[in-house]
């Protein structure tokens, strides 16, 4: 028993760390672990029980909630809370001593989470393909009018970002976290946790909540219907939000080096001779650690053949 939990502790924990950094998703790390279809129904399990409280149907939440695996569940939340808590602060660090340098990260995580994506769609129609094209150019657009990280978020703010962030547990190609980076929240949350501002972060926590409550059971009805338009409007979502990743001028995680200067929308820029290596090498590492991870993701399905959804 204590070795099962253990293990469980260290598979949450490999998740924590997935969706702390944008690119690798807790949910293709739990696909890895051979773990995503007992994660799925046991995240079905709760929204049901939670359902039937919201109706006033206490006797149905209580067959419910015992239903759930908490066995399964709670050494799993333990070591995904692990990982936020123990990795929040040195990213918060980087992010605001080397914006550039994290960005540069960032991008090359995601970009190649954009291959391993779009491996996933076999049919590659021209509906497909035009949805994907269709959602990165209006996305990338749209971030044209972001002025960068969201200062000074409101309770509303840090309340509908783990709502929606928390939707991407279930999805195979993004992660919560690139969700808030998409949103400018994603140093407002990495902060809270750090700065263990309980407040927020039990905004954020309550969220994640009702996110799973709403959102869960759809979104899982939906990619098991419409799996491959969903993962091109996915991947055409990470296409265009690139725009927030790009190291220059100053990177992600503040507006500017002195948090001063407000940049005019999501500024674009080329770096100067001395400012692209350091970026770019690490974006070509973190390419190759996805592309590699992935490559495992590979070989383990293919071994044990589990459900996509």
């Amino acid at each position: 028993m204590i070795t099962k939990t253990l293990t469980q502790i260290v598979r949450g924990f490999t998740m924590g760390s997935a969706d702390v950094v944008p690119g690798v998703s807790g949910g293709t790390v739990a696909l890895v672990l051979g773990i995503y279809e007992k994660l799925i129904d046991t995240i079905r399990d709760g929204a049901r029980a939670l359902g039937t409280l919201l109706k006033g149907d206490l006797r149905g939440f209580r067959k419910k909630l015992f239903a759930i695996d908490f066995a399964f569940l709670l050494p799993l939340l333990g070591g995904i809370g692990l990982a936020v808590v123990s990795l929040a602060g040195v990213i918060q660090t980087q992010l605001h001593d080397n914006p550039e340098n994290m960005a540069g990260m960032f991008f090359g995580l995601v970009a190649a989470s954009v291959i391993v994506a779009f491996r996933l769609i076999h049919n590659r129609s021209a509906a497909n393909m035009a949805i994907l094209a269709l959602v990165a150019v209006v996305v990338f657009g749209l971030l044209g009018y972001q002025n960068g990280p969201v200062a000074d978020p409101s309770p509303l703010a840090f309340f509908a970002a783990g709502a929606l962030a928390i939707c991407a547990m279930i999805l195979p190609g993004i992660s919560g976290s690139f969700i808030l980076l998409m949103l400018g929240m994603y140093s407002a949350v990495i902060g809270a946790v750090d700065d263990r501002t309980l407040s927020n972060v039990a905004l954020v926590g309550i969220g994640a909540v009702v996110g799973l409550a709403l959102f869960s059971s759809l979104l899982a009805w939906i990619l098991d219907n419409h799996f491959e338009p969903v993962m091109a409007g996915l991947i055409g979502i990470m296409v265009g939000s690139l725009r927030v990743l790009w190291p220059w001028p100053n990177g992600v995680g503040v507006i500017s080096k002195d948090q001063t200067e407000v940049i005019s929308g999501t500024g674009l820029d080329w770096p100067s001779s001395g400012e692209w290596f350091s970026p770019v090498a690490l974006a070509v590492v973190a390419a190759v650690v996805v592309l590699l991870f992935a490559r495992f993701a590979e070989a383990k399905t293919a071994t044990d053949e589990p459900s996509i959804v």
